[in-house]
C-alpha cells in the first residue's frame, strides 16, 4: 500500500484476526456537556472518533441515566438536555469503523460536536456490523 492511498479515517488492521469493519449502527452511552436545548430522535450531529469525523443519527434515546451510578430513569425518554446521561441507539450517514469501548478503546470512545463546540462525549457499547462487501470504511 502506497502512502497515497491513505487518507483521514482509514483504519488499518489484521485482515485473519477480526478485521475492521464497518457499522450499520451502534448503541452508546452518550453525556450531554455543553447543549443548549433539548436534544430527541432524529438529531444528527458529528461524531469525532479516532480520525473519522462523520455525522450520526439519533436513531432511538433508549434510556436516560444517572451520570454517577449508572442506574436506569427513565426509558425511552421523549429528549435529553445538559448534564443527562444515556444510552442511545446511533446511525452513521456515511460508512465509519468503530468497535466497543470495552473490545478495542482507541475506536470505542467520541466526542459529538455541533455549532462549531464539543457538546457531548461518549462511548461505544456495543455495535452491528454492516456488509463488508459496501464501501470502503473511513
Amino acid at each position: 500500500i502506497s502512502v497515497k492511498d491513505l487518507r483521514r479515517g482509514y483504519v488499518a488492521s489484521d485482515a485473519d484476526n477480526q478485521p475492521a469493519t464497518g457499522v450499520s449502527s451502534f448503541d452508546a452511552q452518550v453525556i450531554m456537556m455543553n447543549h443548549p436545548g433539548e436534544v430527541s430522535n432524529g438529531y444528527t450531529p458529528i461524531i469525532d472518533c479516532h480520525t473519522a469525523h462523520v455525522a450520526c443519527i439519533f436513531a432511538d434515546i433508549k434510556e436516560l441515566m444517572d451520570r454517577r451510578t449508572g442506574k436506569v430513569i427513565e426509558k425511552n425518554p421523549e429528549y435529553i438536555k445538559n448534564g443527562d446521561a444515556c444510552i442511545v441507539e446511533m446511525e452513521p450517514t456515511k460508512p465509519l469503523c468503530v468497535e466497543s469501548f470495552t473490545d478495542f478503546p482507541p475506536l470505542g470512545r467520541f466526542a459529538i460536536r455541533d455549532m462549531r463546540q464539543t457538546v457531548a462525549v461518549g462511548v461505544i457499547k456495543s455495535t452491528v456490523k454492516s456488509d463488508a462487501k459496501k464501501a470502503t470504511f473511513i
